[in-house]
């Protein structure tokens, strides 16, 4: 475990409290990871290719710095599958991490009026599928503590290149049960969220079809002198084991479909669409090159081959 803490020197009990659930979040998303990984190293294994055989993830450790200095500043863990017969590259990225946002961009995140200090943790990934039948897919959910604020935020979508109606469906509906079983509004809220956040406005489009997208649901006090920590985190828990089941069924039904050279060109044009999203608008991203993030965990996410015109 990577220790986190937001001050050096002894720690208040309302500090400790935090530190505490963010070691917790930080073990759940790490844990999602390996299962993550390792369901999609099955995956890989299932389909003999005449010119591919089964990969499996590498892992790579980093620690993070601040304005390139060593310190307790966390770190993480990249798992990246290349050249597969089933993806053609898959990434996982982990981390927990902790620093001082930059000032200017300290005024744009809540909870940093008094102090820049953060922690971050959580999971994010893309895979893309070598057949062209086997939609792209994002997922990512996180935890961030500032100063005077802690949330929850994450979301999954997929972007087919060759739409089909009953992965969409099944996909949005694997994403509607995890919402409903807390709260029955959140599904048309956060659905509605992801369309809005996935349009790439350059180009007047959307990026798939969708999913669900959500943020700063903040932990606040309840009546009962605790707060919503668990249902929020049991909740994010919900999204990612939402993902792992509905993208397993979709990619295993469309794995073996065959694809022809027309295909391929559609899946290319696809990814550059991705590429542009990522680079132009992704959040993720941004915070990461504010934060000082790992370079090759933000960037994980393009596609190994993609084409303009």
């Amino acid at each position: 475990m990577i220790n986190v803490s937001l001050h050096a020197g002894p720690l208040s009990p309302n500090q400790l409290f935090i530190q505490e659930r963010q070691a917790r979040a930080a073990t759940w998303f790490k844990e999602l990871q390996d299962s993550i990984t390792v369901e999609m190293e099955c995956i890989d294994s299932e389909v003999d290719h005449p010119d591919y055989t089964p990969r499996t993830f590498t892992r790579t450790e980093w620690q993070r710095k601040e304005n390139d200095v060593d310190g307790d500043f966390g770190g993480g863990r990249i798992q990246v599958l290349r050249g597969g017969p089933v993806f053609e590259k898959a990434g996982v990225a982990f981390a927990n991490v902790k620093g001082n946002f930059p000032k200017e961009f300290a005024k744009t995140i809540p909870g940093c009026e008094e102090s820049t200090d953060f922690t971050a943790t959580g999971i994010s990934l893309v895979f893309h599928p070598r057949n062209p039948h086997v939609p792209i897919v994002h997922m990512n959910t996180r935890f961030i503590t500032t100063g005077g604020k802690q949330w929850f935020g994450g979301g999954a979508d997929l972007t087919p290149v060759i739409p089909m109606e009953e992965d969409t469906a099944s996909f949005h509906q694997h994403m509607k049960n995890a919402c409903d079983t807390h709260d029955l509004a959140y599904y048309d809220e956060f659905k509605a969220w992801c369309d809005e956040y996935f349009y790439i406005k350059h180009r007047k489009e959307t990026r798939g079809v969708g999913g669900i997208f959500y943020d700063y649901r903040f932990i606040e006090a309840d009546n009962n002198g605790g707060d919503n920590f668990e249902n929020l985190f049991q909740f994010t828990k919900d999204v990612g084991l939402a993902f792992l089941k509905a993208y397993t069924e979709i990619t295993r039904r469309r794995y073996h479909t065959p694809y022809d050279a027309s295909d391929l060109a559609a899946q290319f044009h696809k990814r550059t669409r991705y590429a542009e999203f990522n680079l132009v608008y992704d959040r993720g991203i941004k915070f990461g090159l504010n934060t000082g993030g790992n370079i090759d965990a933000m960037f994980m996410s393009l596609p190994p081959v993609c084409g303009w015109e």
